[in-house]
């Protein structure tokens, strides 16, 4: 299964060009993955972080710039699961404006206690994450 985002290219995304500021990109794709944690793990940035006290940190992020975006262009996010281990989870991320890959990113998440040391996935988001890496919905 993959999850979609379509994310507009606004004013604080760019350089003074009109061109999306590399770094940005990176806020683009976390946007698009706290997102697929609320709608598909079930769990928001806020309910982990401030209600739990625990965390899903970046550890490893590598991207590819295929083209440039401009203010203005929609891009189409695509996430998909491409690894679910006991604490961590890779993900999959392309960014498409107008039928041309923008981005390509691969990102590594470890879930973190409370205690600010990797853990285990609580069962229920490793059920839901599996079922999505399967295609089925829950």
């Amino acid at each position: 299964m993959t999850y979609r985002r379509t994310i507009q290219v606004e004013f604080n995304h760019c350089d003074p060009a009109g061109i999306v500021f590399y770094p940005r990109y990176f806020e683009l794709t976390n946007s698009v993955t706290e997102n697929f944690f609320a709608d598909v793990v079930g769990r928001s940035y806020a309910q982990m972080t401030m209600r739990d006290g625990n965390g899903v940190p970046t550890v490893k992020i590598e991207a590819d710039f295929r083209a440039p975006s401009r203010l203005g262009d929609r891009l189409d996010f695509t996430l998909d699961i491409a690894r679910l281990g006991h604490s961590s989870v890779t993900l999959a991320i392309a960014a498409c404006g107008e039928g041309e890959i923008r981005i390509e990113a691969r990102l590594t998440l470890v879930w973190v206690s409370t205690e600010g040391r990797a853990a285990p996935w609580p069962e229920e988001m490793r059920v839901r994450m599996q079922a999505f890496m399967e295609g089925k919905s829950l």
